[in-house]
């Protein structure tokens, strides 16, 4: 299925009404799928019935090639002993000092330093490559303490980083095939995607028996495509909410410049904004899991052994029964406690995860979910200095596409404008 239908196949999943908000798509050679947009469905799956959800054997073998065994991709005590370690990980101060560290330091030495320059020769820069290179060297430094330097003035093509690249889309591309016969007689074959896919596998080192490798190729997949395209939505989308970004820039000068964990985490309204654009535009826009036993769903949908069962958070962030009749509005107010507002004391409110599962849930909620809203010091960081401005062509509106994660079609062309107040 090329990537016009995929970009259809979202669509109509997302409009498509049903009572239950639930349904049953009837596959080529007797496969069955279960789609679901139904909160009480998705606690279900990712919580109550946790034991019978698994990634199970279609999803695993669509992207062993890429992930192997790494935390994404696996079930039972392997998935718990990755778990278990990254969580302890994950929990550390050290860590998340480490983190700023980071960030700060690709933020402040790269990809201000880009920005000025094509402020200053009033260049086109496609922004969603920049943050995915800064989200890249991020990602690496951390995981494995390497710097690439992709982040870098003449844009480097780097190798893995490309690579890394194709062997994703292929993947998402396995989901979207007639059937798995079909790239599965391509890999026996050796032509096409598949060729190029086995091409780049045996040139990067990566094995089943690397369990490094895999681990940390999920923990790139994880950290630099799920952050990257968040921000990407989301800039586009203050671009054309004037009154949002006024209110986040009255936010960003109420904090100092190197501003610390705590004083970014009380950045409420560009939280709520960023929640706000990924409701919309998640990162990633449906998941799914495998059926290991017979089950009924809530609402009454019966699962048989097997089966496919995905649960959709774009069509979640756009269903008029969650989010009222104004859900096609991007407005961070809905994440507030508006009660305080004339002091400037608002509040976040969070939505249950199984309502806005943005972040998974359950047992396998995102470890990271906290450290991403690291995201703010970007902002931050770059709403202090510069206003980003479309610069698609007139009549043209971005397209989201669905892969492994969400994507901006043909990248994001932006101008890059100084402002002339000082924050």
């Amino acid at each position: 299925m090329d990537t016009w239908c995929s970009i259809r196949v979202i669509q109509w999943t997302s409009v498509t009404s049903t009572p239950t908000s639930t349904f049953v798509l009837n596959r080529p050679l007797g496969r069955c799928q279960v789609i679901t947009a139904n909160p009480s469905n998705v606690q279900h799956i990712l919580k109550t019935h946790f034991h019978i959800y698994h990634k199970g054997i279609i999803i695993r073998t669509h992207i062993s090639d890429l992930l192997g065994d790494g935390i994404f991709n696996v079930d039972g005590e392997n998935w718990k002993f990755q778990r278990q370690v990254a969580s302890h990980e994950f929990n550390t101060k050290s860590l998340r000092k480490f983190v700023e560290t980071v960030v700060d330091t690709e933020l402040s030495d790269r990809l201000i330093p880009i920005l000025s320059s094509a402020a200053a020769n009033k260049t086109v820069l496609d922004f969603q490559d920049i943050l995915q290179r800064f989200a890249f060297d991020n990602i690496c430094k951390i995981a494995f303490g390497h710097d690439p330097a992709y982040l870098l003035p003449s844009l480097p093509q780097e190798k893995f980083a490309v690579a890394f690249d194709t062997a994703a889309r292929i993947s998402g591309e396995r989901f979207r095939a007639f059937h798995p016969l079909f790239w599965k007689t391509k890999r026996f074959l050796d032509i096409g995607s598949e060729k190029q896919l086995q091409f780049l596998l045996m040139n990067s080192g990566h094995s089943d028996e690397n369990f490094v490798t895999d681990i940390v190729i999920s923990f790139i997949l994880a950290g630099r495509d799920t952050t990257s395209a968040a921000l990407t939505w989301f800039f586009w989308l203050i671009s054309r909410h004037p009154d949002v970004e006024n209110e986040i820039l009255k936010e960003i000068n109420e904090e100092s410049e190197a501003a610390s964990f705590e004083e970014v985490k009380n950045m409420v309204y560009t939280h709520a904004s960023l929640s706000e654009s990924m409701r919309l535009y998640p990162p990633v826009p449906v998941d799914g899991k495998e059926a290991v036993d017979d089950d009924v769903l809530p609402d009454g949908t019966v699962i048989k052994k097997g089966t496919r069962v995905s649960y959709h958070p774009y069509a979640m962030g756009r269903s008029e029964k969650l989010w009222g009749s104004n859900w096609a509005e991007f407005r961070p107010e809905r994440w507030l406690d508006m009660r305080d507002a004339a002091a400037g004391k608002w509040s976040f409110v969070a939505r249950d995860p199984y309502t806005y599962p943005v972040s998974q849930a359950g047992p396998r909620i995102c470890l990271g979910k906290d450290m991403a809203f690291l995201m703010k010091r970007v902002v931050s960081g770059v709403l202090r200095r510069f206003r980003v401005v479309p610069a698609f062509e007139e009549g043209v509106e971005p397209v989201f596409m669905a892969h492994l994660t969400s994507k901006m079609k043909g990248g994001f062309p932006v101008r890059i404008e100084g402002r002339a107040e000082s924050f």
